[in-house]
């Protein structure tokens, strides 16, 4: 499920949320969405890295997430911060390892790490599972400039007046 949400009382905020299964080919779906989304929040300078951490995350639950494989992911836009959240139910906290040259895989926190402002885990009340989020600054807006209109001596943009019209002068016969 995507929504799309606008809180009234915060200045900018977005959210968008998915629910799903964290299997391979589900994986690759929720990469496209994210890019997606991002692209409509106008933010494409964060697609590549957004999508990239969001699919190590998601691969992270696919792989080592229990009982299940169910997770959401949560996009939410505030300010001058992109916020993707992870959540599963597995309550184990995901650790940063040091990277194995020639290791294939243990690399998805590392990335998370490098490729995001700053990133963390959390608990989920009662045991009942984790979020896992990072945070990527939105790059500042450049306001589009507009080409200015030739400009028009005044006298020019005034309409032309209406000619007066012709006065018929009448002679009085004597």
């Amino acid at each position: 499920m995507q929504a799309d949400q606008t809180d009234q009382t915060h200045r900018t905020e977005h959210e968008c949320t998915l629910e799903l299964d964290a299997h391979p080919y589900r994986i690759q779906q929720i990469r496209r969405i994210v890019s997606a989304q991002l692209r409509y929040w106008r933010l494409d300078p964060l697609i590549e890295p957004a999508s990239s951490a969001t699919s190590e995350l998601l691969a992270n639950v696919h792989r080592h997430a229990q009982p299940d494989k169910k997770c959401g992911v949560r996009l939410t836009l505030a300010d001058d911060r992109l916020t993707v959240a992870v959540t599963d139910h597995d309550p184990r906290l995901p650790q940063l390892r040091p990277v194995e040259p020639m290791a294939t895989t243990g690399r998805g926190l590392t990335m998370v790490e490098a490729l995001s402002d700053s990133w963390g885990t959390d608990l989920l009340p009662g045991d009942s599972g984790k979020v896992v989020w990072f945070v990527l600054r939105t790059p500042l807006t450049v306001p589009t400039l507009v080409p200015m209109r030739s400009t028009v001596p005044f006298e020019r943009a005034l309409p032309d007046p209406e000619p007066a019209p012709e006065t018929i002068s009448v002679a009085a016969a004597a």
